[in-house]
């Protein structure tokens, strides 16, 4: 079973990277289930209805998000009803949404998704460790194929929540920081991992902001007003075969596209 993950998608030039590639890319590699992070796809910050309508309509089959998922509160009036959107499961109980969900691939075949926050420089959640602990073994009642996003800041903290997952899930994918890391691996109990799959948008910004108000921040320390960068995109994801029967992984390996 092969299973592609596609980075923070950011803005408008990160919906087009979408269109752009994912059509070509399932059918090239044959790609059974497509994922992607779409915290920032609307203008850097949130998910509206329609941009998460233009991202499936792509070949996008599940759209996870992170610590922007509420900055456009229109999302609280669709997200019961939208169940290919996935928000992290250690918000509180009784948040709008789910945290995981059980999805066909093209072949009529279930992959469990999970998608978790961390908490070193992020919002305090729930501890993501024993949220994983709680949901993993719903998820492998139905399936052995289980894809983690772990929406976290800290290279420290993806990296220990792969080892803490390892052998329990398929791939433990970060996402959050826009820079995709040349970590790639399999780990010993056969779970995939990468620190971040990267950022699909604004090539020339900074992490997909325009540059100018960035550096006037750093420079003089004074508010800006911070806009998503134009232009040239950059695709970023990675590519995960998985044996369908144990759910280990078998390989990983990273995709960068530039327009």
């Amino acid at each position: 079973m092969r299973l592609m993950m596609i980075g923070d998608v950011f803005g408008r030039p990160g919906r087009r990277a979408i269109k752009d590639n994912v059509p070509a890319l399932i059918r090239d590699e044959n790609l059974d289930l497509v994922l992607a992070n779409g915290e920032n796809a609307a203008g850097g910050n949130g998910i509206t209805r329609e941009i998460a309508m233009e991202i499936f309509a792509a070949g996008v089959d599940v759209i996870t998000m992170g610590n922007h998922v509420w900055n456009k509160k229109e999302i609280i009036n669709f997200i019961d009803r939208e169940s290919r959107i996935i928000r992290p499961y250690n918000y509180p109980p009784g948040t709008p949404g789910v945290g995981y969900g059980f999805f066909k691939t093209r072949n009529n075949e279930t992959v469990g998704v999970i998608n978790l926050s961390g908490r070193v420089f992020m919002p305090g959640l729930d501890c993501p460790f024993r949220c994983a602990d709680q949901v993993v073994p719903v998820l492998r009642e139905q399936t052995p194929v289980i894809l983690m996003d772990f929406h976290a800041e800290a290279t420290s903290e993806k990296a220990a929540m792969a080892h803490y997952m390892d052998g329990r899930v398929s791939a433990v994918c970060g996402t959050h920081t826009h820079v995709q890391t040349a970590d790639e691996r399999i780990l010993p109990g056969g779970t995939a991992f990468i620190t971040d799959v990267g950022m699909t948008g604004p090539y020339d910004s900074v992490i997909g902001v325009k540059k100018e108000p960035v550096l006037e921040r750093f420079l003089t320390q004074l508010p800006q007003k911070f806009e998503p960068a134009a232009g040239l995109y950059q695709f970023n994801a990675v590519i995960i075969d998985v044996r369908r029967e144990t759910g280990r992984a078998a390989a990983i390996r990273r995709i960068q596209n530039y327009e």
